[in-house]
C-alpha cells in the first residue's frame, strides 16, 4: 500500500427542492456521487459526474423520520422505495475541481430523442428480473417507465458522448453530448421490457446480465484510452441461479465489451476481501459477505484499472490487471451452465482464474474520509478524486470531495503494493 496525503475539497450542494412531510422537511439537493470520468485530453481539472435515479428513501426511513405512516402497507415488498419526485431523474454534471474546492460548471439531464428527460423510474419486471416496487408519497405505486434508468457508473468517451451504467436492467446507456440517448444495450432477451422508450432499444448485452441482484447491477465503469473497450463491473456477484447463491458469493465478474457493437471480448473475475478486513464497518455491526461490493473504476493503461471496493464507511482502492490468460471461456457466461461461478464461489469451491489485485489505498487508515464513496476519478498518475453518494440529501448528508495524493505514481505492474 502506497502512503498518502488526503485534503478535503469544499463543495456546495445544489438544492433542487424542499418537502414537508408530517415530521420534517426533506431538503432535495442534486446528486453527483455515483460516479467520475475524466477525458485524457481534457486538463485534469475537468471531471464529469453523474447521480442515480432521483430522490428515493426506504421504507423504514420514510415512516420513521418522515412520518409517512401511510407506506406501512408497502413494506412487505422487497426492495419497496418511496421516490417522492419523479421528475428529478437522471444528469450528468460537469466539475471544476481547483486546489481547495470542487464547482458544478453545468448540468446535463439525460433526454430521449425528442428532448423528453428520462425520468429515475424502474421498467417493469419479469420473472428473471426482479425490479424495486417505486411509491409516491400517497401510498400509490408509480407506472414503470421502460425509458427510466437508475444509472450509476460513468465513462466519458475522447468524442464527447458519454457511456452510463444502468442497475435497473442492468443496461449501458450512450449517451450523446447533450445529453440525449443514442442507444441503450439491455440484456440479450429483455428487448420487450423496454418497448415504448423514445430511442433505440438493442439486446446486445449477454442474458445472463439480467441474473443481477436487486440494486445490484452495473456500477464501475471504464473506458480504455482510444474509447473502443468499456470495462465494466457489476456492483455483487450475480444472483444466479437465486438471490441467496449471489448473496453469500465473493468473485464479481468484470467484462470487456467492444463499444462499436456491444461483444463481450472478455470475462474476468474479482475476489472480493473477507467482510471482516472491513474495520470501520465490523466496528458498528456484523457484515457478511452480501455487505462487500464494487464502485467505480478508472483505467491506468491498456488492461490496469483502479477498482474501489467497499461496505460503507471502509473503502479500499486497489489496482488490478486484467491478464488475458486469466480471461473465462465462453461457457461460464451461457445462462445454462451448471455449476455456477456463483454457486462454486459461494461453496469456496472455485477453482477458475481470478484476477491479482494490489491494494493502493484503503480508508480504514484515514477516519477523515467519510462513508458511502462511490466516486472515483484519477486526476493524474498520483492523484485520486473521491466522492460520496449524498443520496439527494435525504437523510441531510452533503456531498464531500477529498484529494489522495500518492507517494508513488500508480503502475499497473507494480507488485510492491502487494501486502
Amino acid at each position: 500500500m502506497l502512503r498518502a496525503h488526503v485534503t478535503e475539497l469544499s463543495y456546495n450542494d445544489e438544492e433542487l427542492t424542499r418537502l414537508t412531510f408530517p415530521r420534517e422537511t426533506l431538503r432535495v439537493t442534486r446528486g453527483i456521487g455515483s460516479g467520475l470520468s475524466r477525458r485524457e485530453e481534457h486538463a485534469p481539472h475537468v471531471v464529469w459526474a453523474v447521480g442515480d435515479r432521483g430522490p428515493n428513501l426506504g421504507l423504514q426511513l420514510a415512516i420513521e423520520r418522515y412520518g409517512l405512516e401511510n407506506l406501512s402497507v408497502h413494506a412487505d415488498k422487497p426492495g419497496a422505495k418511496l421516490m417522492p419526485c419523479p421528475g428529478i431523474g437522471p444528469a450528468i454534471v460537469e466539475l471544476h475541481v481547483s486546489r481547495h474546492h470542487v464547482t458544478a460548471q453545468r448540468t446535463i439531464l439525460l433526454s430521449d430523442v425528442a428532448g423528453r428527460p428520462l425520468s429515475g423510474l424502474p421498467p417493469a419486471g419479469t420473472p428473471a428480473r426482479n425490479v424495486e416496487p417505486a411509491l409516491g408519497v400517497d401510498g400509490s405505486v408509480h407506472p414503470s417507465d421502460p425509458a427510466g434508468a437508475d444509472t450509476e457508473g460513468l465513462a466519458a468517451a475522447p468524442d464527447g458522448s458519454f457511456w452510463i451504467g444502468d442497475e435497473y436492467g442492468p443496461s449501458l446507456l450512450h449517451i450523446g453530448p447533450g445529453g440525449s440517448v443514442r442507444a441503450r444495450w439491455v440484456p440479450a432477451g429483455t428487448e420487450a421490457v423496454f418497448a415504448g422508450a423514445n430511442y433505440p432499444v438493442a439486446g446486445a448485452l449477454p442474458a445472463l446480465a439480467a441474473r443481477r441482484r436487486l440494486n445490484r447491477g452495473i456500477e464501475g465503469m471504464s473506458l480504455s484510452t482510444d474509447g473502443r473497450r468499456l470495462h465494466l463491473a457489476f456492483q455483487s456477484p450475480l444472483a444466479h441461479p437465486d438471490d441467496s447463491v449471489g448473496r453469500r458469493a465473493r468473485h464479481v465478474r468484470l467484462w470487456t465489451l467492444e463499444t462499436s457493437s456491444g461483444a463481450l471480448l472478455s470475462e474476468h473475475l474479482y475476489p472480493l476481501d473477507r467482510p471482516g478486513s472491513f474495520r470501520r464497518d465490523c466496528d458498528r455491526g456484523n457484515v457478511d459477505r452480501g455487505d462487500v461490493k464494487l464502485g467505480d473504476m478508472a483505467a491506468l493503461a491498456a488492461d490496469s484499472l483502479l477498482v474501489l471496493e467497499r461496505v460503507s464507511a471502509t473503502t479500499k482502492l486497489y489496482l488490478v490487471t486484467l491478464d488475458p490468460e486469466r480471461s473465462l471461456g465462453a461457457h461460464w457466461r451461457d445462462p445454462e451452465t451448471r455449476p455456477t461461478i456463483e454457486q462454486l464461489s459461494a461453496d469456496d469451491a472455485l477453482a477458475l482464474p481470478v484476477i491479482d489485485k494490489w491494494l493502493v489505498f484503503s480508508t480504514d487508515d484515514h477516519p477523515e474520509i467519510v462513508a458511502d464513496l462511490e466516486g472515483l476519478a484519477l486526476l493524474d498518475e498520483r492523484t485520486i478524486l473521491l466522492v460520496n453518494d449524498n443520496d439527494f440529501g435525504i437523510e441531510g448528508v452533503a456531498t464531500r470531495f477529498w484529494r489522495v495524493e500518492l507517494a508513488e505514481p500508480l503502475n499497473g505492474s507494480d507488485a510492491s503494493l502487494h501486502q
